[in-house]
């Protein structure tokens, strides 16, 4: 495992998209330390209601991946697609731009990439509340992030997305997943090629940051 600080694995931990090496296996075993990490995270009323479906078999990856790539697609055709926002503006809209390029390789691509990490999470009835979500994905969320910092620790590169969700339920009813049991975020997970891991570019913290009121 690489020595990073903590800061360094916080300030650091990017999304790897064209960089994922996608011939390089990955051991479960590896992927099974990420998890018990993820484990420790927090769960509200500590439920831990979560599951994980790890797809590695290449028929069900394709399958994933085609259905990701249609939603991609659609995606890049929207106006909010990463690659169109900030266009005007000279300092954010080539980032943005490197941003969309990064999506449509991995709409092309997902498919390929050695493991599949999916975390779900077991709803009372399958149905989402109408009104505040927030307690319920962050019995979720926060652990999916700490698998992509585990997995950042152990030498391997992720990204997050939630595109797929597009087709939920086709994807659910492909891997199985019980009709109770939503998906949250997809991670797709791999070595990474080149060395450079570095801070991103972001707005300054003054300009987003309200002490006591707005």
């Amino acid at each position: 495992m690489p020595l990073l600080t903590p800061d360094e694995l916080l300030t650091t931990t990017r999304s790897v998209r064209k960089r994922l090496d996608l011939d390089r296996p990955v051991p479960m075993d590896l992927i099974r330390e990420c998890l018990e990490v993820a484990l420790q995270a927090p769960s509200g009323s500590n439920r831990q209601s979560w599951h994980w479906v790890v797809v590695t078999e290449p028929a069900r990856r394709a399958a994933v991946g085609e259905f990701y790539r249609k939603a991609v697609e659609s995606y890049l055709a929207s106006d909010g697609a990463a690659g169109k926002l900030f266009a005007t503006d000279t300092s954010r809209g080539p980032v943005q731009r490197r941003v969309g390029d990064s999506v449509a390789y991995l709409g092309e691509h997902l498919g390929e990439v050695p493991v599949l990490v999916i975390p779900c999470l077991r709803v009372a009835g399958g149905r989402l509340p109408a009104g505040n979500q927030a307690g319920l994905w962050g019995s979720l969320l926060p652990a999916a992030w700490s698998f992509m910092l585990a997995a950042r620790a152990r030498g391997l590169g992720t990204a997050w997305t939630t595109l797929h969700l597009t087709y939920e339920r086709e994807i659910s009813e492909l891997l199985g997943i019980p009709d109770d049991v939503r998906q949250g975020v997809l991670i797709p997970t791999a070595y990474h090629t080149g060395e450079t891991f570095r801070r991103a570019a972001r707005q300054p913290l003054d300009e987003v940051l309200h002490v006591d009121s707005w």
